[in-house]
């Protein structure tokens, strides 16, 4: 299930499935207990209240995924601002420590761009490992300044330095911050019940009717499992800020 929650179209086609499966085996069992058992208020109380539950929880993780995607967007905003303030605080390091930062910092600018883009697990690492080389090397250009001479110029700039490696570290926490596999299996377990009792309930009813739950609550999980997913799906978070930085970089 951890695997199918990044590829959110498989998630939509393994739901259907097994709604639609749970919706036909109640079927024929409200069948083969006699075809009356789905008429009486004590199931249609039970049926709504599983039904209203399931919506409830549905809500829930819908907010917890868009609460997910939200946070993802703001990091990258943030990481975006440090970067480019460290970059105009360079310009307070003399000449050949400023330059370095600058050039390390178009570098850095343009890993985490790509850090944004589809990638297979081997570009994710060699993406990591440049931007972890960079960090070391833009820390110790603005650690060596500060050790040489500490003032209020060098405690600044180290300060700059500090934001822009810090937002990397809350925006990779932020990519690792999903729904939590508890929940989804509460999720679909409910959802399984209360297609079965559907199933179950629906006499003299051709099994096409059965459809219409299964499909509203498979598109419902496609979306929740776009939205939670970093890197799956069609819905990402664009790195328009960081893009927007490294334009301003270029402009004259």
């Amino acid at each position: 299930m951890a695997a199918a929650l990044d590829y959110p179209v498989l998630l939509f086609v393994i739901s259907f499935a097994g709604f639609w499966g749970s919706a036909l085996i109640g079927k024929l069992i409200g069948k083969w207990r006699g075809g009356d058992q789905g008429d009486g208020e004590d199931f249609a109380f039970i049926l709504g209240g599983t039904l209203t539950l399931l919506g409830l929880i549905i809500g829930f993780t819908f907010s917890m995924a868009v609460g997910r995607y939200d946070q993802r967007k703001n990091f990258e905003e943030q990481e975006a601002n440090a970067i480019g303030t460290e970059y105009v605080r360079a310009d307070l390091l003399p000449g050949p420590d400023g330059d370095a930062v600058r050039g390390f910092l178009r570098s850095y600018l343009d890993q985490r761009i790509r850090y944004y883009r589809p990638l297979d697990a081997g570009q994710l690492r060699q993406i990591d490992a440049e931007t972890a080389r960079l960090q070391r090397e833009m820390w110790a250009v603005v650690a060596s300044y500060a050790s040489a001479q500490p003032t209020c110029v060098a405690a600044t700039v180290v300060s700059g330095m500090n934001d822009v490696l810090n937002s990397q570290g809350y925006t990779q926490a932020a990519w690792w911050n999903r729904i939590p596999l508890a929940a989804w299996a509460l999720v679909v377990g409910i959802a399984v019940f209360c297609n079965f009792l559907i199933g179950y309930g629906a006499h003299g009813k051709r099994a096409l009717y059965l459809l219409i739950l299964p499909i509203a609550l498979s598109l419902t999980l496609f979306l929740i499992a776009d939205i939670d997913s970093p890197r799956g799906g069609v819905i990402h978070v664009s790195p328009q800020n960081l893009q927007a930085v490294v334009d301003s970089l270029r402009s004259p």
